[in-house]
């Protein structure tokens, strides 16, 4: 969508829960957690639909995700 919110655009057309997006640094990605399979797990996709890739495959839930992004020499900010 636009930043003022106009012109939406559906980016799955799963009937299950797809919830939780978070933009990427870049802006160019989301991550999100959904329940297509009855189990939640985290997908990333650009921000345009393409590229849908599974990233957990456990039987927790898998759920809220961030950003994080690396610093030099190891760890997170």
């Amino acid at each position: 969508m636009d930043a003022d919110g106009g012109n939406p655009v559906r980016l799955t057309n799963d009937p299950a829960l797809d919830a939780s997006p978070a933009f990427s640094p870049t802006g160019r990605a989301l991550v999100f957690h959904t329940n297509h399979d009855g189990n939640n797990e985290l997908y990333v996709m650009g921000i345009d639909g393409s590229g849908l890739t599974r990233l957990t495959n456990e039987p927790a839930f898998d759920g809220f995700a961030s950003w994080a992004m690396a610093r030099p020499g190891g760890g997170r900010t």
